[in-house]
């Protein structure tokens, strides 16, 4: 799998390339000390993981990102690393997959690398940009549109929403005084991938199993803090299904 660096600081370069070298399949294609030399090299080597620095002499990291996202055919995984961890929520708002900071702590970037490449292997949703990203602690970064996002436990999370008329998933959560609305490329197959507790009870709603108390007059009746929740139905074809999975718990 290729990778490229792109940093402005040759050290810099030198150091992670040492440090990317003990990932046996990891092979690094190029280096380019600016972001338009870098777009050039992403745009011929198609490299699985891209290294951007964030401060480079032409533009800024984010500048790079959002050139790249207009690729028709862009699909790296992008690590922001810089020596300035105020740049971690333009960076995450821009779709990258990871922030590491600078000097590069091993453990750090070896926890990167798992999670790349658990997310390859399992062809998770952040190479679609479908809008819902797993996070390590449990976390899921939804993205709301363009810009914007919330951070949500998936613990929190009792019920998604299908909104007919606005043709969106939205997200039931504690902590959220409404519910999220999510990105039209949300679908219900990425939302059922997020966690094997997510269950689909209706063509409209997706639940929370361990949130579900019971099912009366084939309304769901859940546990606080979501037991103000009466609207969520069960289809017909959905529930066997249901009963099979909460008579497993």
């Amino acid at each position: 799998m290729n990778a490229i660096i792109v940093d402005d600081t040759r050290a810099a370069i030198d150091s992670l390339a040492v440090k990317l070298g003990k990932y046996a399949d990891i092979t690094l294609a190029a280096t380019a000390d600016n972001g338009a030399d870098g777009i050039e090299l992403v745009r011929k080597h198609k490299p699985e993981l891209l290294f951007l620095d964030m401060e480079l002499p032409d533009m800024t990291g984010i500048d790079v990102l959002e050139q790249l996202r207009l690729e028709p055919d862009y699909r790296c995984y992008v690590v922001i690393y810089t020596a300035y961890n105020d740049y971690m929520l333009p960076a995450f708002r821009n779709r990258a997959f990871d922030f590491l900071l600078k000097p590069i702590d091993d453990r750090e970037l070896d926890t990167i690398m798992r999670r790349f490449y658990a997310d390859r292997q399992s062809g998770n949703s952040r190479r679609q940009d479908d809008g819902a990203v797993k996070r390590d602690g449990g976390k899921l970064l939804f993205y709301t549109n363009a810009v914007d996002f919330r951070l949500v436990q998936i613990r929190d999370i009792c019920v998604f929403h299908y909104d007919h008329e606005a043709r969106v998933w939205t997200v039931v959560a504690a902590g959220c005084d409404r519910p999220l609305r999510l990105k039209r490329s949300v679908t219900k197959d990425t939302l059922l991938k997020i966690d094997d507790n997510f269950v689909q009870v209706s063509q409209k709603y997706i639940i929370n199993i361990n949130y579900l108390l019971e099912v009366r007059d084939n309304v769901c009746c859940f546990y606080p803090p979501f037991d103000k929740i009466d609207y969520v139905t069960v289809g017909r074809f959905f529930r066997r299904k249901l009963i099979n999975r909460y008579n497993s718990l």
